[in-house]
């Protein structure tokens, strides 16, 4: 079956329109954005989502992301402040923040954000001395970010930061500072050892003296507590003798008060009399052998002389004690 000119006229426009359709309708993924030109002049951007544009008219002139891109910077030369050649690399973080300012405010944002930033930090270091650039480096690093974000508004390319990730000076250079490193070591070890000398020291002398403060008041306090312990003893010894005299006197006096009891009986002064008769015979006695001469009344020499002067002696002291109890 052979189709006419109509046929293949309508075949074709179909194709063609279903081209333009297909043309006319665009996906725009998350992050992304899509600069839209009409006729050669800047008309919108496509966010993410689904959009439509008019065919012919309209057409994609840019794909730009929004996400954060990382730039590896290679090493380059730097000369500090004090005449010191470095080699520096470091990691470039940006992005894009107005998608129509990245596309024609420069031919390429990512080429001239990578110059900028390699200008800046020689710029930078310039500035800085040897000894700086290692000790602050997270303040050479927000500089760099600082004075480049002020030239990319106009790219609409924001950096969001920049990291140095290796600072190399000459071999001369790094043997030269180890020794430094090293000799401040070493300096720093003899103030630590002195100070810990000087410590020691004070510690001791101060242990010295309490221990001697302490040493003292045990040696005070020791006599302290034997002068009252010599005293407390004291009045112990003289209450102890007091008590014990005080005894003796009552056991003598109750001793006493049992005799004159006795002796009041004719059984007691019968007893008292023989004892006494008994104690004068044998003091006589004792007296004789020991061949003593005593010239004596021979009327007070007979044994019932001694028995009638000691019943005599027994009557008078039974006689007092009565006296004294009535």
């Amino acid at each position: 079956m052979e189709l006419d000119f109509g046929s293949i006229l309508s075949i074709g426009l179909l194709v063609m329109l279903a081209i333009l359709a297909f043309r006319c309708v665009y996906v725009v993924n998350e992050k992304d954005v899509y600069v839209i030109e009409r006729l050669g002049r800047y008309q919108r951007e496509l966010t993410a989502g689904i959009h439509f544009i008019i065919p012919i008219l309209d057409r994609v002139a840019y794909k730009l992301t929004t996400k954060e891109e990382a730039m590896e910077l290679p090493a380059q030369t730097a000369i500090t402040k004090d005449n010191i050649s470095l080699q520096i690399d470091g990691v470039l973080y940006f992005k894009v923040i107005e998608a129509h300012k990245a596309c024609y405010g420069v031919e390429d944002y990512a080429f001239v954000v990578e110059n900028m930033a390699q200008t800046t930090m020689r710029a930078e270091i310039g500035k800085l001395e040897l000894d700086k650039t290692f000790s602050e480096r997270d303040i050479l690093n927000s500089k760099i970010v600082e004075a480049i974000n002020k030239a990319s508004v106009a790219w609409g390319v924001q950096v969001m930061r920049y990291e140095i990730l290796n600072l190399t000076p000459p071999a001369s250079v790094m043997e030269a500072m180890e020794k430094q490193m090293r000799a401040e070591r070493e300096k720093r070890a003899l103030i630590l050892k002195s100070e810990g000398e000087q410590a020691a020291a004070v510690n001791t002398a101060t242990g010295a003296k309490t221990a001697a403060v302490l040493r003292a008041e045990g040696d005070k306090q020791a006599v302290v507590l034997k002068a009252e312990g010599d005293k407390q003893q004291q009045i112990l010894a003289a209450e102890a003798e007091a008590k014990s005299i005080q005894m003796v006197a009552e056991a003598q006096a109750t001793a006493l008060a049992k005799i004159a009891e006795i002796t009041n009986t004719p059984e007691g002064q019968t007893a008292v009399s023989l004892e006494l008769a008994k104690k004068s015979i044998d003091a006589r006695i004792a007296m004789a052998k020991a061949g003593t001469v005593i010239l004596m009344d021979s009327d007070r020499t007979s044994t019932g002389s001694v028995v009638a002067e000691a019943l005599a002696v027994s009557t008078a002291v039974n006689a007092a004690v009565h006296t004294e109890k009535v």
